[in-house]
């Protein structure tokens, strides 16, 4: 009974009030470390975003300049075609001809077989440049899969820490650091070209 009487009511209250500012401290401290964790992953998101929209860009203009090429590769085939089977038919038609017409033909078939041989390299050369801009495209969508690698985390990892401000559970802002930090070593990857692409999720990404 004396030892209860010991207790003054003021000191409780007191160390109740400074238990309560502590607690308050704490969430202050966890929200503004939230809302600079936010505005980072922005900031970085925004970078990540315009280097993608170049990179989609290239894309594109890869692929555009493949069927590009592919088209004239067809439309020279045909030209090579149409000269291979004139060529035929004037060393056929020379074969029965005077000698006095042998020279006309001859002209005629050494212009076809140069042209058909112009048409062959020229369609060789623009099959490689096909080629050429597949392997580009095929390199810019490898870098374009780790911006969207990158982008998906990094939204996980947003809501993460939208939940934590709202809850004030500190253990779900270190949980969100996990998204956080792939989500920024693929952002890095694809804006310094490093050759991570984990082929799994970008696949469930796809």
């Amino acid at each position: 009974m004396i030892a209860n009487m010991d207790i003054n009511p003021l000191d409780t209250i007191e160390t109740a009030d400074d238990g309560q500012s502590s607690g308050e401290r704490k969430i202050a401290r966890l929200n503004i470390l939230v809302a600079i964790t936010v505005a980072l992953l922005a900031t970085f998101m925004g970078i990540c975003k315009v280097k993608d929209d170049n990179i989609v860009q290239a894309m594109q203009q890869s692929q555009a300049n493949k069927l590009d090429h592919w088209a004239f590769y067809q439309a020279r085939n045909i030209r090579e075609e149409v000269a291979r089977s004139t060529l035929l038919q004037l060393r056929l038609a020379a074969a029965s001809q005077p000698a006095a017409r042998q020279a006309a033909y001859r002209e005629a078939i050494q212009n076809y077989e140069k042209l058909a041989a112009e048409q062959s390299r020229k369609k060789e050369e623009l099959r490689l440049q096909a080629d050429q801009d597949q392997k580009d495209y095929d390199a810019a969508n490898f870098r374009d899969d780790q911006f969207d690698l990158s982008d998906a985390l990094l939204a996980i990892a947003i809501a993460l820490l939208a939940v934590t401000a709202l809850t004030h559970q500190r253990w779900l802002y270190w949980a969100a650091l996990v998204p956080t930090g792939f989500g920024v070593l693929m952002g890095l990857a694809g804006l310094l070209g490093w050759g991570i692409h984990p082929e799994t999720l970008v696949r469930l990404l796809s």
